[in-house]
């Protein structure tokens, strides 16, 4: 007799520790906690013909939005494949979704997932993968709207209610609605401390109202909460960070970056776009990061012809032009060029954004500062297209307006620091934008007379 997970949902398997190893690996997944993949493939142990077993593992899979994950995605689907027959709808939508990722349709996965919760809206799972795959994709109204249709299915006292509220924190602040957003995700943390998702919504809050000592007392005052044991803890630091590089305390920023975002090398990709955004904030500024460059640059040489997912490329050229590697910088232009002809989703991402952004970071590390500017001004009402959240994105603003500066386009480079004074009307790094922007045009003035 199949079973039922603890939402009411749906399995083929009838194997109840094998179910109960999926609940618990999903558990550690929601607050991205140990090692969510050891722990279903303990359950898959127990029943390898398991179906949501192995939909589960290769959804952790396609997720990480790295190309060096898709043989196991590959291998994920090709069980399921083998056990199709006896699988009930909700797990053939799970591997319709992957499918679509191993065609480079990352569209079509997102789609499939959200068809899934519109039919299982109870399916965690799958609405947890849908978020991710929201954010991927720069999705920023489904973050909200996705969590906001089904929330009317749940009760406080269900299993994975308040991650529920976390991922609604986030899709809530992406949209702007600040304080909604803010009151969620409290309502998240009050539950359960340890929800690492929605301190880290509360966390862009934050960072989007420019709200610096705040930003720092509940991201520092939590660390024993997110940071032990949590695999999304580096991303929670650099959040931390970036309040120390708005408030100009480069030392204590560099002390978190050695401490605890990139601590030593590695080939993961989430990790290594958190160091390069963060050292490229840093060197934007002119602070000196000593060989920091080097290890970073070292660890995406592999991943320099992937061409698989455009926003892990940006930060990839990052890392090669600030170390004047050319010719790894040419090795993802080649690349990207090759994939824009493709039809697939992935190539409509490096088409729109992927390759000017690309090509806006090289022109700006040779000092073609105008062309910078002309290519970050082309994306800049779609740049949410590739990826990532507002804050994260946010270095594309930064690298126009120094560009604009570097260039002498004072004019604009003075609207653009008014655009970021008038969201963030504290901030340092707007105030000394928009004055060394009036400098430049009190000096033209005063040339001109």
């Amino acid at each position: 007799m199949a079973l039922k997970d603890q939402r009411g949902v749906p399995v083929s398997t009838t194997s109840r520790r094998a179910l109960d190893g999926l609940e618990a690996a999903h558990a550690l997944y929601q607050g991205y906690f140990n090692d969510p993949v050891a722990a279903v493939d303990a359950a898959l142990a127990d029943d390898p013909d398991f179906m949501m077993g192995h939909a589960f593992r290769g959804g952790l899979f396609a997720l990480s939005s790295e190309k060096g994950a898709l043989p196991e995605v590959a291998k994920s689907v090709a069980a399921m494949a083998r056990n199709e027959a006896g699988a009930n709808d909700r797990e053939r939508g799970h591997l319709a979704a992957l499918n679509a990722w191993l065609e480079g349709d990352f569209h079509g996965t997102c789609q499939r997932y959200g068809d899934v919760v519109a039919q299982y809206p109870r399916d965690l799972i799958a609405l947890q993968f849908a978020h991710q795959s929201d954010f991927l994709l720069g999705h920023s109204r489904m973050l909200r709207d996705r969590i906001a249709g089904v929330l009317p299915n749940f009760s406080e006292g269900d299993p994975g209610y308040g991650y529920l509220l976390g991922m609604y924190c986030f899709g809530l602040e992406e949209m702007g609605h600040y304080a909604e957003a803010e009151a969620v995700g409290l309502k998240a943390v009050d539950r359960n401390p340890r929800d690492t998702w929605a301190i880290h919504g509360v966390a862009h809050v934050l960072e989007m109202q420019g709200r610096l000592d705040e930003g720092i007392d509940w991201l520092a005052t939590r660390s024993e909460d997110w940071s032990q044991n949590n695999g999304f803890a580096f991303h929670n630091w650099w959040h931390l960070a970036l309040h120390y590089l708005e408030r100009g305390e480069y030392d204590r920023v560099l002390e978190i970056y050695d401490a605890s975002i990139h601590p030593a090398p590695t080939g993961i990709a989430m990790e290594l776009l958190d160091a390069a955004a963060l050292l490229w904030r840093l060197h934007l500024r002119g602070v000196e990061t000593g060989r920091r460059w080097v290890d970073v640059a070292d660890s995406y040489e592999p991943m320099a012809e992937d061409g698989f997912y455009p926003f892990n490329d940006m930060h990839a050229v990052m890392a090669f032009v600030a170390t004047g590697r050319w010719e790894e910088v040419q090795k993802v232009l080649k690349t990207l060029a090759a994939r824009a002809g493709d039809t697939d989703s992935g190539a409509q991402l490096i088409r729109e954004v992927g390759l000017p952004v690309v090509r806006a970071i090289e022109a700006f590390g040779r000092g073609d500062n105008a062309l910078a500017v002309d290519l970050l001004r082309s994306v800049r009402l779609v740049a949410h297209r590739f990826g990532g959240s507002h804050a994260q994105r946010d270095v594309l603003d930064l690298t126009m307006i120094e560009a604009a500066l570097r260039d002498g386009q004072y004019g604009l480079a003075d609207m653009f620091a008014n655009e970021r004074i008038a969201r963030k009307p504290d901030s340092p790094l707007a105030g000394w934008f928009r004055r060394r922007a009036r400098s430049g045009l009190a000096g033209k003035a005063a040339h001109a007379a």
